[in-house]
């Protein structure tokens, strides 16, 4: 990712789990453990380790229930049918209402010992402390965000024009991940012809040519529509290099412009307009609403996903997300 958000952070730090590199979810409300890499995941599937008896002296707390905490981390983790883990303790701490909790992690066919999550959670189940943020624990954690999605992503879209498998694209044009992220983003539009996949720009402020390049890209899109905005989105990509100075921004975008059928004269003009500036601080403040601050993010009818993790972690996610939304996802 070109920047690591605070939720991350601190959603890195409570899942310090060393199964493997990759985090299969950068800004979810739970601390998503890594998905096994590319020997253990070709390895024979194996037994669940068998976890240690929980001693019951460790379940102090009022609440909440081991099944509430199960439930919220099957409806999370639960697209890797790999990953197992054990609810440990539940224990009363100093603060009136707050639990601390503790699991057992583990990837079947693992080489190593479990490993133990603890955070604090809230007695009656619906939120999970972590760092400096109050994340949602109970049985939708995605709900708000989806309906957020659906009133507030606006972008040019790909596939379907029903929202109920809406995929959100976070992405900054000068971002060299979003780049490598665009394979991933082409095959999902094969391969979920029912989803509506949508570009919402993020530019950030370290790339000195990401904000001109989404304001063209605003103009591409009302003046020739999200085929054209396409075209000109992987133009600019292929030629991402040139946006490092500012005389080799202008010829990459008006090339890009150009590719894409359009007069570059004209949405020049266009992207200099008020409107302009306004539709894409509008995609920003979206993303703000939705906590995220890095790219590239794909939100799954809510659910936050790195753009550029493998390709079957993603899609393994997006068909269990469907599936708990009760939506077609091929």
């Amino acid at each position: 990712m070109t920047r690591l958000s605070a939720r991350f952070a601190s959603l890195a730090a409570l899942a310090a789990l060393s199964l493997s590199a990759l985090a299969a979810s950068a800004q979810q409300p739970v601390p998503d453990a890594p998905a096994p890499d590319a020997a253990m995941a070709a390895a024979p599937v194996v037994a669940a380790p068998v976890f240690p008896k929980p001693n019951p002296a460790d379940f102090t707390a009022a609440g909440p229930t081991k099944e509430a905490i199960d439930t919220f981390f099957r409806l999370n983790w639960g697209f890797d049918e790999n990953r197992v883990w054990q609810i440990q303790a539940i224990k009363k701490t100093a603060i009136e209402g707050i639990s601390k909790a503790t699991l057992l992690v583990a990837e079947k066919g693992a080489k190593m010992d479990p490993q133990s999550i603890s955070f604090l959670i809230a007695v009656d189940g619906k939120h999970i402390i972590s760092g400096d943020d109050i994340l949602r624990s109970d049985e939708h954690p995605y709900a708000e965000n989806r309906a957020l999605l659906q009133q507030r992503a606006d972008g040019p879209y790909r596939g379907s024009a029903a929202k109920d498998l809406e995929i959100v694209e976070f992405s900054d044009l000068q971002c060299p991940h979003c780049k490598e992220a665009q394979a991933n983003m082409d095959k999902l539009a094969v391969d979920f012809p029912k989803a509506r996949i949508v570009f919402q720009n993020l530019p950030l402020p370290m790339h000195t040519a990401a904000a001109q390049a989404a304001a063209y890209g605003v103009c591409v899109s009302k003046q020739g529509g999200s085929d054209a905005f396409f075209t000109y989105v992987s133009a600019v990509f292929d030629g991402q290099d040139g946006l490092a100075t500012a005389d080799g921004a202008a010829l990459t975008l008006n090339s890009a412009v150009t590719k894409a059928g359009l007069d570059p004269t004209k949405i020049a003009a266009c992207a200099a307009l008020p409107e302009t500036v306004a539709n894409i601080e509008a995609s920003k403040k979206l993303a703000v609403d939705l906590e995220i601050n890095a790219t590239p993010t794909l939100a799954v009818n809510g659910r936050l996903v790195p753009a550029n993790i493998p390709y079957d972690t993603i899609k393994k996610i997006i068909q269990f997300q469907a599936k708990l939304d009760g939506v077609a996802a091929q």
